[in-house]
């Protein structure tokens, strides 16, 4: 799963790619500019339903990814 770092980068170059201000984002995605702004800064207590919004407006979603597993 990406990082909220990549997330942040992702969101932040798409919209300006597209033209779009945080508050068209906000608008399109039925969320609030504020989140806009915290899921591009990468805050650590969006909530996911909150980014899953964001994200898709670009026909993207957060969602499970195989990695090396920890063992206790």
């Amino acid at each position: 799963m990406p990082d909220r770092e990549s997330i942040a980068s992702f969101v932040r170059s798409r919209r300006t790619a597209n033209k779009l201000s945080q508050r068209e984002l906000a608008e399109m995605a039925g969320v609030g500019v504020r989140l806009v702004s915290e899921v591009e800064r990468g805050k650590n207590t969006t909530r996911m339903d909150v980014v899953n919004k964001v994200l898709a407006v670009f026909g993207k979603t957060l969602g499970l990814a195989d990695v090396p597993r920890i063992e206790p």
